[in-house]
């Protein structure tokens, strides 16, 4: 695999690389079920041990090339951040750095881009890896990136359960994040309109990023890990 992509690369032979991932407690679904670390257990179809993997391939690639790469964690108790390094040496630490993640809280993402942006870093090729479930949205952070000259990817990552929701009957929801709870009965009308809402937000979505410039890589969890690089981010422009 050569190094991750787009037209800073014909300019820029030293190329800064950002990977912003999400942590917050809706990243961590569906719930691991054993202690193994998310980097290591590859069959996990939690979000954050996925959008963690993904990471780890993408900075592999960045470091081993000679790209300045920083990775940072958006937590709702302060972000972690690793970095910058250089160097495909630097590999196994960027992989222990990963391999202590966990997700919790609620994680403002306007909030913690725009504070990305403002902090000063060297602008460059930037990921936001997240399933953009956030109460305040993320438009306004990804604008301050863009506005301080990133080049924004969103990897947008969500569970087959989330795109076709497996249960039915009454059922009590209550949100990761906020601890908040509904009672709903989840019958055929139920999940036709539960589609349709879905539909109307992802394509909200698309629209915005194409209408920002913003490389958008709408993921699944089933999707298999060689497919994903292999294929996938090869046809969005990620990796050539």
């Amino acid at each position: 695999l050569e190094r991750p992509f787009i037209k800073l690369l014909e300019e820029e032979e030293d190329l800064a690389v950002h990977l912003l991932v999400d942590a917050s407690a809706s990243m961590n679904w569906p719930g691991e079920e054993s202690n193994q670390s998310p980097v290591v257990s590859m069959q996990s179809a939690n979000k954050l041990a996925y959008a963690l993997r993904l990471a780890g391939a993408l900075g592999h690639i960045a470091l081993t090339a000679g790209d300045l790469l920083t990775v940072t964690l958006l937590h709702s108790s302060g972000d972690q951040n690793w970095g910058p390094f250089r160097g495909g040496q630097n590999s196994l630490r960027l992989l222990q750095f990963l391999e202590s993640s966990t997700a919790g809280g609620i994680t403002d993402l306007n909030l913690s881009l725009r504070n990305y942006a403002l902090r000063g870093r060297r602008p460059g090729l930037l990921f936001v890896l997240s399933d953009l479930l956030s109460p305040n949205g993320y438009q306004e952070g990804l604008n301050a990136l863009q506005g301080r000259g990133y080049e924004v990817g969103l990897i947008h990552v969500l569970s087959p359960d989330e795109m076709e929701p497996p249960l039915g009957g009454d059922l009590k929801l209550v949100d990761v994040e906020t601890g908040a709870d509904a009672e709903i009965t989840l019958d055929p009308t139920t999940l036709a309109l539960y589609r349709q809402r879905l539909g109307e937000w992802l394509a909200q979505i698309g629209g915005y990023c194409a209408g920002r410039q913003v490389h958008y890589i709408p993921v699944t969890t089933d999707l298999s890990w060689e497919k994903l690089v292999m294929q996938t981010l090869r046809m969005k422009g990620v990796l050539k």
